[in-house]
């Protein structure tokens, strides 16, 4: 074999490589698209209170997701080029918030299948999924159920701040937790001024009553 031919045959095994890791890249990529756009229907259709929907595009989203993983799984530069964890935390976005709406446990890491870091981030944006619930509770006039959805956004804060590790490894997490925070505290005040509305429209109701009674 010539020199030229030698070169060739040694740089056919990482042709091969490559060609095989494009492949992996282009399902893994197509696949986590198709997971954020099922998970991002599902939390609509949780806002709409839609559960069987939101059931069938949880499953389909936690489909894609497995899909790509699988065709990552032996390319790490796909695997963790970026989009699949992205993918992972709008999965765990939509199974979280699905179960904060509806009032059950929220889900663990390994029950929806996302890894630690994706689940936080998943958690720190399920704060912003409360807030819409809780302000459309609040224009309906049900201040309880958004009390008691502000009160899981305080407990899924005081979780987040416990994680104190260089962004590195959390992916950014710090920067989520602080906009978590400043949603939580925007829709504390919001709650706060709602009630303090309802219990002047109650005092001022009170008054009415007794001073229709003292003139009766």
């Amino acid at each position: 074999m010539t020199a030229a031919q030698d070169l060739v045959a040694a740089v056919a095994p990482v042709r091969e490589q490559l060609e095989a890791s494009h492949e992996a890249r282009e399902v893994a990529l197509a696949s986590s698209r198709d997971a954020i756009r099922a998970a991002a229907n599902a939390i609509r259709a949780a806002h709409r209170g839609d559960d069987e929907l939101v059931t069938s595009l949880v499953g389909e989203a936690r489909r894609c997701l497995a899909r790509a993983i699988d065709a990552a799984a032996v390319h790490p530069e796909v695997l963790h080029a970026g989009f699949v964890a992205d993918a992972a935390k709008e999965v765990a976005e939509a199974e979280l918030t699905r179960a904060a709406i509806a009032g059950d446990p929220l889900p663990g890491p390994d029950a929806i299948g996302v890894g630690e870091v994706a689940w936080l981030h998943g958690l720190a944006e399920t704060v912003g999924e409360l807030r819409r619930a809780c302000l459309d509770r609040m224009r309906g006039g049900d201040l309880d159920a958004g009390e008691r959805y502000l009160e899981l956004m305080q407990e899924i804060l005081a979780a987040l701040v416990t994680i104190d590790v260089p962004d590195g490894l959390s992916r950014g997490l710090r920067r989520a937790t602080d906009a978590a925070r400043a949603i939580t505290e925007r829709t504390r005040g919001d709650l706060t001024t709602a009630v303090g509305q309802r219990e002047l429209r109650r005092a001022l109701e009170a008054h009415r009553e007794a001073l229709e009674r003292g003139r009766g």
